[in-house]
């Protein structure tokens, strides 16, 4: 089963969206723990029941790449993979316990159809690899990938249209002072 799904090639890796560029990649000994709140009833459940939260945990590889978070299992068939679009990492945590190993852990927004409710979190470990320059690389990968968002939407919307006001006038209908339309004093055309 994938998860926000991503398309795998013949060995397993992760077909790159068009322009897409891999920032960087742990090859093996990625743990996640992915928690769906809520999830739907699975197919072999009996009808109108709830299907209360689900846990699905697997190992395997994960790549950060300038648009999306991936993950695919070398572990585990029923979680084949998981792919998150940057921005649709809500928020994260580095956590450090004081017994134990670092890991990370992010919510996740769910894209539609994607298999994942809201209020789902994903928990990143790695085996053998140091956590803290993954999470400080993907942290700045998806602050750049929020801020490409928010300029694609302005660019979309393009500038504000300005209107001159109407010839003679120097009050709106509100009686409120408004831009003159005359010259100032000593500026000469």
């Amino acid at each position: 089963m994938a998860l926000n799904w991503t398309m795998l090639g013949p060995n397993k890796a992760p077909v790159p969206l068009p322009n897409e560029m891999t920032i960087t990649t742990i090859e093996s000994g990625a743990e996640i723990i992915l928690r769906i709140p809520d999830a739907p009833p699975s197919a072999g459940a009996v009808a109108g029941g709830s299907g209360g939260s689900r846990t699905l945990k697997a190992t395997g590889k994960v790549t950060v790449t300038d648009q999306r978070f991936i993950f695919t299992s070398s572990s585990d068939p029923a979680f084949e993979s998981l792919s998150v679009p940057l921005p649709s990492i809500l928020s994260t945590k580095f956590e450090q316990p004081t017994f134990g190993a670092n890991y990370f852990t992010f919510d996740i927004r769910p894209a539609a159809d994607g298999g994942l409710t809201n209020g789902t979190t994903a928990e990143v470990r790695f085996k053998d690899q140091a956590m803290f320059q993954f999470v400080a690389t993907l942290e700045k990968t998806r602050e750049r990938a929020i801020y490409m968002k928010r300029q694609e939407v302005e660019n979309e919307e393009g500038p504000p249209v300005y209107t001159t006001p109407a010839e003679g006038s120097s009050t709106s209908s509100a009686g409120v002072n408004t831009v003159p339309v005359d010259n100032p004093p000593g500026y000469e055309v």
